[in-house]
């Protein structure tokens, strides 16, 4: 048998191979949606490895979660994203989040890389966000609230102001002000000239909002639907964030993945339909409908629209192979001995 090689890649490997690239993982992430839509992807689903018995529970003592997958196209890449979700790592000085990528040659199957994914999948996720306001808010959008100013709080704002350059003011929002403070600070230090208000009153912020980007722990609704103005767009990029009334004002429901979000059973659009107040027909489009020019994004300033994300590892893939083949041109890397004879 031919020796086998693995090459790990490290978080300094993955910072020079261009994983911070907010205009790479925007495309990374409009690919992957349209191969979805058209079928060359294998996405068998999210393994929710979880601590405790209720979403409390696990909003306090964490989960790991397995998402393995296929990326057909260009990119041509098994693999598995692997992560960990630690709530309570901040009082430890760590990371809540944890990621280990595996990619796999489709042809052998054998592993040819392993990679530190934490930056990957804030990235992907930024980038997923950054995707849905590219096609559903406003197209003058000037004003966005964000809820939520931890990690995932600078990568949605990255992409929002790559897809949206009107954003002028930024209302940041979160249950620690510390935080808000903070995140407000460092984004306008790195996007001179625009606007940044850390705000406790979220009310205020959410009525004043073309986009309202929701990247919290949530598991209690803590915007309402009365709240939003004409146009806005309200993403729901994590759990139980905002009410049952910002998805019934909405024009339209639009999702990354419905039945992962229907398996994940964790958002308000999922809770809406374990209870029956939403159905399958209900939701307007996947976000790979749009994009391969099926169903249409928004349609006039006076929709409010809803979206809901969940994710996939076949996003985290796309990245991690961009950024294995720099590594292949490059010669970077740590180069393991996989299978010798």
């Amino acid at each position: 048998m031919s020796k086998a090689e693995v090459l790990f890649l490290n978080n300094k490997a993955m910072e020079r191979l261009g994983v911070g690239d907010m205009l790479a993982a925007i495309a990374d992430v409009e690919q992957v949606y349209r191969l979805n839509d058209s079928g060359d992807v294998i996405a068998p689903g999210k393994c929710v490895l979880r601590w405790g018995q209720t979403v409390e529970d696990e909003n306090v003592l964490g989960r790991i979660n397995a998402m393995p997958g296929y990326i057909g196209g260009s990119y041509d890449m098994a693999g598995i994203k692997w992560i960990g979700s630690g709530p309570m790592n901040y009082k430890k000085g760590l990371p809540r989040a944890s990621v280990t990528m595996i990619l796999n040659d489709p042809d052998t199957k054998l592993p040819v890389c392993i990679a530190d994914g934490t930056e990957v999948s804030t990235m992907r996720t930024g980038a997923s966000g950054g995707v849905a306001i590219k096609y559903l808010s406003k197209s003058d959008a000037a004003t966005m609230t964000i809820c939520g100013c931890g990690a995932q709080a600078v990568t949605q704002l990255a992409a929002a102001l790559i897809v949206r350059p009107t954003i002028t003011t930024v209302y940041a929002y979160d249950i620690r002000p510390e935080a808000a403070e903070r995140f407000a600070q460092n984004a306008m230090a790195a996007h001179p000239g625009l606007q940044v208000i850390p705000t406790a009153d979220v009310e205020q912020a959410v009525r004043q909002s073309d986009i309202v980007d929701c990247v919290t722990l949530a598991f209690e609704p803590f915007i309402r639907g009365e709240w939003l103005r004409p146009g806005c767009f309200v993403m729901n990029m994590a759990d139980f964030e905002v009410d049952y009334d910002c998805v019934r004002r909405s024009a339209k429901i639009v999702v990354d993945y419905w039945e992962s979000i229907k398996h994940r059973m964790i958002s308000t659009v999922a809770l809406m339909w374990r209870d029956g107040l939403v159905k399958d027909e209900d939701i307007h489009a996947e976000m790979g409908e749009i994009l391969g020019g099926k169903k249409p994004g928004r349609e006039n300033d006076e929709e409010i629209i809803y979206f809901n994300a969940v994710g996939a590892g076949i996003m985290d893939i796309a990245v991690t192979a961009r950024c294995y083949r720099a590594a292949l041109k490059k010669g970077d890397g740590i180069v393991i001995p996989f299978w010798e004879d």
